[in-house]
This record gives structure tokens, sequence and C-alpha cells, in this order.
């Protein structure tokens, strides 16, 4: 075998989306030398996703997974900044709060919520103050102002996929994982149709395609999306927060795009836009915001969330000791693509296990 297809890192990443380059970086932070290896980057969810960073609006009960998703939301600002500060890139954050407006009077107003998470609800006049512009159906909705967004698909993948450029992180893109080589309890190398890559240390974060290359229980849940544009007459953005409606989010730009999404659709990898998908979309958005109706149609498109049986992400230790897994985060990749860097990074460089970290581990699945 040559050299060339036979490459030494101190620790490779399977996987090239924004779980994959979050980590990479906090590795190479610590000293690390990483290389990334990814199928193909730009089917990664980090460049399909909305980037709501919604842990109240998507009104996750309280549970580990809730702690770790309000940790990595307050990590947000200060995890930006250290990107933005590295590139000079703009990574799209905007903690502009979300509205959950809804058509029925709900039998609770009073939703969990601490000082550092308010969740304030809104009779039907304070919410159309809050928001002009929704339709005369809704009752009344919450006030999240600690949720946020990230303009993922434009600017954040775009600034990691530099910060790790500038950290010395080699990105292989087009690198197809066809076997993991394993001994009785490690792994040996990864083949792949580059030839056959060895490191130190591997971590499995490939999303929706990390069942294929190990059998965990990880699998795509597809998501439809459409993007419209403010008309070019209309000089004030007419949304100033994300919408979370039933069965649509609203999530507009700073530059006036408008992301609508999502369906969720178990039908394997099936990338296929479809004008059912595409219509309930557009008839629920312009159902809750009617002004919508008239707004130019930008793009379509889709991609896969990676789904587990229990909604919860894979993160930690594996049945093999020199591979950690960060992978199966469902609706909130995005999300807690922060936190799951930290902790995968302090674990990998420093044994240093988070205790909320047990409650995602592996081997859940097979008892």
């Amino acid at each position: 075998m040559s050299t060339s297809s036979h490459q030494k890192s101190d620790i490779i990443v399977i996987g090239g989306g924004i779980v994959g380059l979050s980590v990479a970086i906090a590795l190479q932070w610590r000293g690390a030398t990483v290389t990334v290896c990814s199928r193909n980057t730009q089917e990664a969810a980090g460049y399909v996703a909305a980037g709501m960073l919604a842990p109240q609006a998507e009104r996750i009960p309280p549970s580990p997974l809730l702690d770790l998703a309000l940790r990595s939301r307050s990590l947000y600002q200060p995890w930006t900044r250290q990107i933005q500060d590295l590139t000079g890139l703009d990574t799209g954050y905007w903690p502009c709060g979300i509205l959950a407006p809804v058509y029925q009077y709900p039998h609770q107003t009073q939703l969990p919520q601490t000082p550092e998470s308010p969740a304030i609800w809104l009779e039907a006049d304070q919410l159309i103050t809050q928001q002009p512009g929704l339709t005369s159906e809704v009752v009344g909705g919450w006030w999240f102002p600690q949720d946020g967004q990230v303009d993922n698909r434009r600017l954040l993948m775009r600034s990691l996929i530099h910060a790790s450029q500038q950290l010395g992180i080699q990105i292989r893109d087009g690198v197809e994982v066809q076997e993991i080589a394993t001994t009785a309890n490690k792994i040996k190398q990864i083949n792949t149709n580059q030839g056959a890559i060895v490191a130190s240390h591997y971590i499995l974060a490939a999303g929706a395609w990390s069942g294929q290359i190990l059998p965990i229980p990880v699998y795509p849940i597809k998501g439809q999306m459409l993007s419209l544009r403010v008309p070019s007459d209309i000089s004030q953005l007419p949304l100033k927060q994300v919408l979370f409606g039933s069965g649509i989010y609203i999530v507009p730009r700073r530059d006036g795009l408008i992301v609508l999404g999502a369906t969720a659709e178990n039908v394997g990898f099936h990338k296929s836009l479809t004008p059912k998908g595409i219509n309930t979309l557009l008839s629920e958005a312009t159902r809750l915001y009617p002004g919508l109706a008239e707004f130019p149609i930008e793009e379509f498109w889709s991609g896969f969330r990676p789904a587990t049986p229990d909604e919860l992400p894979i993160l930690g230790r594996s049945p093999f000791e020199n591979l950690t897994l960060a992978t199966g985060h469902h609706r909130n990749g995005i999300l807690l693509a922060p936190i799951t860097a930290e902790l995968i990074a302090d674990l990998v460089c420093y044994d240093k296990l988070d205790p909320l970290l047990e409650y995602f581990c592996w081997d859940r699945f097979s008892n």
C-alpha cells in the first residue's frame, strides 16, 4: 500500500457537518492534530437546517436533554465570537428571541422557566404588538427572549470551515467509509474509497449516515424546506424574531431572507421535494403570517436529521476504546454543536467525563 493512502493522524473525525467540524476545532484548540473525513460536506444537515436555537420553543421537557440544550444555548455567543475573531467572518448568530403563537387557548399558560430562561405568555393584543402582521386567528402565544437563531446554511458552516483551515485541520471531502476494521476492543483503521486511514483515536460524527458506518440505531428523518425573500419595495424587515407555529417555523434572516421549515418524513435517504411537503409548509406559513403569500420564493431544498429511537443524541464512549460517538442529534444538531464539541473534546483530550454524558451513552439501546 502506498504511503499516500495510508495516512496517520492523531484524531480522525468521521463527518464534516456542524458537529464534526465543531468537535474538530475544539480538539485542535486542546492541542490535538485532527483530520476531518467527510462523505459529502454539502449534504450535511448543517447546510440544510433552519438554524433555530430553540430549547424553549421546542418545548423540550425538563430532562438531561433540556439541561444539555440550555447549556449549549448559553455557549453560543462566546463560541461564535471566538470563531468570528479567528476568521473575521460573520457566523450569523442572532439572539432575536422566538415567538410561539397558538390558535387555541392552552389549558396552562405558565411554562417551566428560570430567571435566565423566561417564558412569557402574551395575550392576542400583546402578541400582535410584538409582531404585527400575524393572523387574527392567533389567541396568544409565548415569548422566549433567550431563544434565537444562527444562519448555519450561508454563514456558520463557512466560518467553521475557515476556522478549521486556519487552525491546521485537514478536511478531506469525498471520503466514504467502507469498513471500520477492528480488533477485540480497538479500531485498527478505517477503510475508505481513498484507501486505509489510521489514527490513534476516531470520532464518529456522521449524522444521519452514522448507522451505515457502525451498527448503532441512527437513521434519517427527511425535512423539506424553502425560503422566501422580503420584496425589495418593503423598506423595513417585517419579521423581528423567529415564529414557531404549530407545524411550521418561520425564520427571518437579517438580510431579508425568510426560511420556512420543515416536514418530518421517515422515508430513508430520498431527497426528493414533494408537492405535499412544500404545500404543507406554504399553507401553514401563510395561515400564521398572511403577508408571506405575496413574497417571492427563493429556493427549495431538503435534508436529513439524524434520528434515534428515543430522539436523544448518542454521545461519549463506544464499545471501542479509541472511538468516541457524537451523533444522533435529531432536531437539535445546530443548537447542540457547541456543547457537544466541548464535552467530547474534554473527554478525548483530558479523559474528563461530564455527568450529563451518561444519559446519552450508546449502550442504552442494548438493554
